[in-house]
């Protein structure tokens, strides 16, 4: 069994634009991510990114575009990630179960790389991100303070480095 630490995309790698991030030019990686990924990856973690990418379903972006920004990440950061799980939907397009706060995109993680959830974290910004994580005995930590109350994680750091510390403890 595998120890994994999944990852919620925009607002925890690259910068959250309200708009969107599409387009390479304006995905803009945060501070400390990539040396944070590298520690956990040396510490034998898989890493995982799980996000909705509800713009493809609404029509705003196609899904080359974002694979043109898991590419450039991939390239930036010396191929970290061993998967990019998404969701295209958007509730008033389609009904879909992968769609945080839904499981599935961990559900088909944990299958595909034997992982032990008990041993895994989510670190997320968003009370969507926490939700399945935590339904699925995934321990949690989210970024920044946008997140309803009872949908908090289990820590809340200001970032990616801050969380680091904590898995690594």
């Amino acid at each position: 069994m595998n120890a994994c630490v999944f990852l919620d995309r925009d607002g925890v790698i690259n910068e959250d634009n309200p708009n969107y991030t599409y387009r390479v030019s304006e995905f803009k990686i945060m501070d400390g991510v990539i040396s944070s990924l590298q520690q956990l990856k040396l510490r034998g973690f898989l890493l995982v990114v799980v996000t909705n990418q509800s713009g493809i379903a609404q029509g705003i972006y196609t899904r080359e575009q974002m694979e043109e920004c898991h590419r450039f990440f991939q390239e930036q950061s010396g191929h970290l990630i061993d998967h990019f799980y998404f969701s295209p939907d958007h509730p008033s397009v389609s009904a879909s179960l992968s769609r945080k706060p839904n499981s599935l995109m961990f559900e088909k993680a944990i299958a595909k790389f034997k992982i032990d959830v008990t041993q895994s974290w989510m670190i997320g910004d968003k009370g969507r991100d926490i939700v399945p994580a935590r339904k699925l005995g995934i321990k949690t930590i989210q970024i920044g303070n946008e997140i309803d109350k009872n949908e908090m994680a289990d820590y809340a750091v200001g970032n990616l480095a801050q969380a680091t510390k904590i898995i690594l403890g």
